[in-house]
């Protein structure tokens, strides 16, 4: 519950069109809610901005579905990460109206923001292999309310692919830029932009690419200024920061 829905909760009871037994019985569960296997913060959005995010990974799909329906009952919206086909499934079957965003593997509920503002996140990834990280972290910045542009399968390989749409990148506020294999697509951006450049290193490539591990210190190695570098993977991580970038 975020800050407005608690004034809104208020309101009601002061205009008398919600009875106070009812918005104690949402307040009680405040600041989370015990479900023995998991504890959901529900003070997040109040304190940070934005609301709990599940990771399915390591979860059955019938506790993703008990999540999804505990934050509904409470009217809050909510997305998860990392879910598979079958997780979605479980969810759908107790709350139709959920949402899948397959290739970034996101399950969103509820009513989010419209992206909002003159200030966009541009999502570049090296390879259409690398897409389910990208589109993680395009698809986590616009839940999350920023406009989000994306430019995909321009890695070094065919470097001209970029050069191709270099106005992409100078009207971008910030830029998330995916890559596996090296990894050199980011330092390769960020000498050509003077904005802040979200590296995401991949675990996509042959046997010495070490699970991503190549990439990872590739970035981290970045000669280019200005590049932060999240987790191997982590999209989600990456767009979330975007969007603090963008809306902070």
């Amino acid at each position: 519950m975020d800050a407005k829905q608690i004034r809104l909760l208020l309101s009601r009871v002061a205009a008398g069109k919600m009875p106070v037994a009812e918005a104690l019985e949402r307040l009680k569960h405040l600041p989370l809610m015990d479900m023995k296997f998991a504890r959901l913060d529900t003070h997040r959005a109040l304190r940070t901005g934005a609301g709990e995010v599940v990771f399915c990974t390591g979860k059955t799909p019938e506790q993703v579905a008990a999540i999804f329906k505990k934050f509904a009952a409470f009217r809050q919206r909510v997305f998860a990460t990392r879910a598979t086909p079958e997780i979605f499934e479980a969810v759908r079957a107790a709350l139709p109206r959920a949402h899948y965003h397959e290739t970034a593997r996101i399950i969103a509920l509820g009513r989010f923001p419209p992206p909002r503002g003159k200030r966009t996140v541009l999502v570049i990834s090296a390879g259409t292999s690398d897409l389910p990280v990208a589109e993680e972290a395009a698809v986590t910045a616009e839940l999350l309310g920023s406009p989000v542009e994306r430019l995909y399968d321009v890695g070094v390989a065919g470097i001209h692919r970029l050069f191709k749409d270099l106005n992409l990148l100078h009207r971008a506020s910030v830029l998330v830029v995916v890559a596996g294999m090296e990894g050199a697509l980011a330092s390769v951006v960020g000498g050509l932009v003077g904005r802040p450049v979200i590296a995401v290193p991949t675990s996509v490539g042959y046997g010495a690419s070490f699970g991503g591990l190549s990439a990872l210190l590739t970035m981290l190695n970045a000669c280019a200024p200005g590049i932060a570098v999240v987790n191997i993977d982590n999209g989600f991580g990456a767009g979330f920061l975007a969007h603090r970038i963008i809306s902070g």
